[in-house]
């Protein structure tokens, strides 16, 4: 045990990999699971070095150290109480940093805990700010944390257009890759200009058992936002995030939020029932629960709702390989319309600032997914193959950034 090093911890301990900042101003983005070894929060960890100074800090989506619980919340700018410096908010008044914001600082430091699924803001934050730093001719330093989800990839691609602040560019929804890993690939799709430097971690082995990605028993798990309370979550959120998208609950709310789902007039033993005839391939790796539970806010609160929960934290249970949560929730959307097929089931109301869009095509980056569930005609296999292609695409585009050997 405690072999692998992470980007920060590796920073703090090594001057010399320090040196290039002596004597500039360096900036840090980070959240509430930027901690060192000791959970040391990085801001804390950065201040406390006599050769480093800190000059300014960046929050995304839920803040810097973690001051909103909801989502789509905004977050303001404010001054550190401990630091005395600037905390500009990329979730607020902005969401790129604006000129002024660039000029606070000369190197900036990127230390963020990702899911390893395409919507999670803080892989478009990490795309903004390195777009901002090659404009403005500011290094980009990221210093590289686990992906908890692993290599494995899955899903469509997100389609030309379909961009947005949940939606980075052409990724699967599970993509497989390290922040750092994904800062190359930014840098080179977009065709930045810009000095982008990965802090690699040591020893990390993204298909070791029973972590599968995350050092399970060498690191704590920490939020990194308020609804990731857990490793099953990170599993789980490539197919739960769909929820999103729907009149379903995805468990906000709740204690577990994002590893079940369900609704007041769901039948989730019919639900469970329908998926199992229907591809019980898509259904692998993993055991699928009945519950019942009563979101204390969000969708459905105070209600009870007929649900599900999806199990990958037994490893007697749990399929690294097998277990494909993007099938898994397509195919209870798929169930729904089946058993009930007036069942309303696609969100309608604005998400993530994107009012004229479905939030559910917004979200899988293009119609290709709703329009599969509600075509009474169309069958696991037309989804699967338009998916197992795109799969195919990107383990092979992603290959020439890969830091880390299997």
């Amino acid at each position: 045990m405690g072999t692998i090093r992470l980007g920060l911890d590796r920073l703090l301990a090594d001057a010399a990999l320090r040196r290039p900042l002596a004597g500039r101003r360096v900036a840090l983005l980070a959240h509430p699971a930027s901690v060192t070894r000791g959970l040391q929060h990085s801001l804390d960890a950065l201040a406390a070095l006599p050769d480093l100074r800190l000059s300014a800090a960046f929050g995304p989506q839920h803040g810097l150290r973690g001051d909103k619980q909801d989502n789509m919340v905004e977050s303001p700018d404010y001054t550190d109480p401990l630091h005395s410096i600037p905390v500009f908010s990329l979730y607020g008044e902005v969401r790129r940093p604006t000129a002024a914001m660039m000029d606070s600082f000369d190197v900036l430091l990127v230390d963020l805990q990702d899911l390893g699924c395409r919507i999670y803001t803080f892989i478009t934050t990490l795309r903004y700010v390195l777009e901002e730093a090659a404009r403005h001719g500011k290094p980009v330093w990221v210093l590289d944390r686990p992906n908890p989800a692993g290599r494995p990839v899955e899903g469509t691609t997100l389609r030309a257009g379909w961009e947005s602040f949940v939606g980075a560019g052409p990724l699967p929804m599970r993509h497989g890759l390290t922040m750092g890993e994904l800062a190359r690939w930014f840098v080179a799709t977009q065709k930045l200009d810009v000095d982008c430097r990965v802090i690699e971690m040591e020893g990390w082995q993204p298909d070791a058992a029973p972590g599968h990605g995350w050092p399970l028993g060498e690191r704590s798990w920490i939020n990194p936002s308020p609804n990731a309370p857990s490793l099953s979550m990170a599993r789980a959120y490539a197919g739960t995030v769909m929820l999103e998208g729907t009149t379903l609950s995805e468990g906000r709310g709740t204690t577990r939020p994002l590893e079940l789902f369900g609704a007041p007039g769901l039948d989730a033993r019919a639900l469970v029932a329908e998926m199992r005839a229907l591809a019980p391939d898509w259904l692998r790796g993993c055991v699928l629960r009945e519950c019942w539970f009563e979101p204390t806010f969000h969708k459905h609160a105070g209600t009870l709702c007929s649900g599900v929960q999806i199990h990958v934290d037994d490893p007697a249970h749990y399929d690294h390989a097998a277990f494909h949560p993007w099938r898994l929730q397509a195919l209870a959307f798929k169930a729904i319309r089946r058993l009930w097929p007036d069942y309303p089931l696609w969100r309608d109301f604005g998400y993530e600032y994107e009012f004229e869009r479905l939030a559910i095509d917004l979200i899988n980056g293009s119609p290709l997914l709703r329009e599969w569930v509600d075509d009474p005609a169309a069958v696991p296999a037309d989804l699967d193959g338009p998916a197992r292609a795109d799969e195919a695409a990107w383990i092979e585009a992603r290959r020439p950034f890969l830091l880390y050997p299997g």
